[in-house]
């Protein structure tokens, strides 16, 4: 009789759970922490601004309690705290051991931070009764040891708002991250016009479906409808100019930072034409590099 087979060499264990990823952002007070708050924000982080270091376990462990998953933390840190650094320095190395920590440090020349406390006219937070100058080498003194602590550390010296953005973006992005999401959405003019829309096409000078009996109760999503539409004169060609323009533009939006688009096409009351188009358009513009795209037909059903 053969040997019994070992049980445990049959199953397979399960996988660990994934570490939670945590980011402290923090520097220099005017190196660009609020720019990057929000950077991460858009890149669907969970952003706590301004918190205590005494506060950052009991969120995690808040965190992990949850039931669904829970997206990844970036907590930023502010530097004016008297015990600030004793307390965060002491805490950090310990909760490598939990999650998957990692430090951003943001730093910036003297001069860069005076010229930006001197534009916005406001003290410097450690200046006291000195000089903008005196609060940055106060501030220096206190951020040396985390600067050295850091994982990651970005001089914004010769960044704008939208550089540093783009930074934090390329840094921070998943591969699912989209460079812009587009929402391409249909309309009536008879119901007005979409207000936040950043492009609006008017596509009644195709023949409009409605006047065609056997079309009149389909809207722009049915085949019949479409084809109709697309045997018009000009239809192909304003889809193909538009496909075009919008490959030009959406690259652009990317390189500005400009991470959402509304895309608005209208005809009499939004069911048939322009249906027709924006289903059209938002197949080809989704096989955009980086462009992830939403649809809506927003009077669709209306009438």
């Amino acid at each position: 009789m053969p040997p019994t087979a070992n049980r445990l060499t049959d199953v397979t264990a399960a996988p660990p759970p994934p570490q939670q990823e945590v980011l402290i952002v923090t520097g220099m007070s005017g190196a660009g922490r609020s720019t990057v708050a929000k950077a991460l924000e858009d890149l669907d982080w969970f952003v706590v601004d301004n918190l205590p270091p005494q506060m950052l376990r009991p969120l995690l462990d808040l965190a992990g309690r949850a039931e669904q998953d829970t997206p990844r933390i970036a907590a930023v840190l502010d530097v004016r705290g008297r015990d600030f650094f004793t307390e965060l320095q002491d805490l950090l190395p310990s909760l490598r051991d939990n999650v998957r920590l990692s430090v951003l440090f943001l730093d910036a020349s003297d001069s860069a931070l005076v010229r930006r406390y001197e534009a916005v006219r406001r003290p410097h937070p450690l200046q006291g009764n000195g000089t903008i100058l005196d609060g940055i080498m106060e501030e220096r003194t206190r951020v040396k040891q985390l600067r050295e602590f850091a994982d990651q550390l970005i001089d914004t010296s010769e960044l704008n708002v939208h550089q540093l953005t783009n930074r934090i973006h390329d840094a921070y992005k998943t591969e699912t991250t989209p460079g812009v999401q587009v929402t391409m959405t249909s309309f009536g003019f008879k119901y007005g016009l979409p207000s936040d829309a950043d492009m609006i096409a008017d596509v009644r000078f195709l023949p409009n479906p409605f006047w065609v009996p056997e079309l009149r109760a389909l809207d722009g999503t049915d085949e019949a409808v479409r084809d109709y539409v697309f045997a018009q004169d000009g239809a192909e060609e304003f889809v193909e100019l538009w496909s075009r323009m919008l490959a030009v533009a959406l690259a652009g939006y990317q390189r500005e930072n400009k991470r959402h688009a509304l895309i608005a096409i209208g005809c009499t009351g939004g069911k048939h034409r322009s249906v027709a188009i924006v289903e059209e358009l938002a197949r080809r513009a989704s096989d955009l590099p980086g462009v992830a795209v939403n649809v809506k037909h927003r009077d669709l059903g209306r009438e």
